[in-house]
């Protein structure tokens, strides 16, 4: 099953970058390039435990909806979005805080299958896992970039460095 990791450190608080990645507002910022668009579940604000949230958008070419759950939380350290229903056989989302000498370093650990047997795994192997590796770093870029320059504050309870 393929892997993808990537690590980011973001020069705020560990509780705001948490936040902002369970932010559904944010989300659709960062993803605005395919046009994702949210169709159920928590349209707006942070996502907690049990949440699900289904996304509409653009990949390849076609349009694709995906359903997704935050089935583990340990604010501000970890959370876990798995997918519900969707194109994969199979996607989870881990998401690492760790707060480091004044920064925060995110860890992303994405996991995916895509159905179609050995097919899929040539799919996985030759396609997939640059383009959502390209996807997710240009969604982490996002939450770096609110964090780091204070926009998180448009989004965001006052009591976000509370967490």
């Amino acid at each position: 099953m393929p892997r993808i990791e990537i690590q980011t450190i973001v020069h705020a608080p560990q509780g705001v970058c948490y936040q902002l990645a369970l932010s559904t507002d944010l989300h659709t910022v960062s993803t605005k390039q395919t046009q994702e668009k949210i169709i159920a579940g928590v349209r707006t604000g942070i996502l907690q435990l049990g949440d699900t949230v289904t996304f509409r958008a653009r990949h390849f070419g076609f349009w694709l909806t995906l359903t997704s759950q935050i089935t583990e939380a340990e604010a501000p350290d970890y959370f876990c979005d798995v997918m519900r229903q969707g194109a994969f056989k199979l996607m989870r989302h881990e998401h690492h805080f760790a707060s480091v000498g004044g920064a925060t370093v995110m860890s992303d650990v994405f996991t995916f299958e895509s159905p179609f047997g050995w097919i899929g795994k040539v799919v996985d192997a030759l396609i997939l896992r640059k383009y959502l590796r390209r996807f997710l770093t240009q969604r982490v870029s996002v939450i770096k970039e609110y964090a780091e320059d204070g926009s998180w504050r448009e989004l965001l309870p006052a009591d976000a460095l509370d967490i």
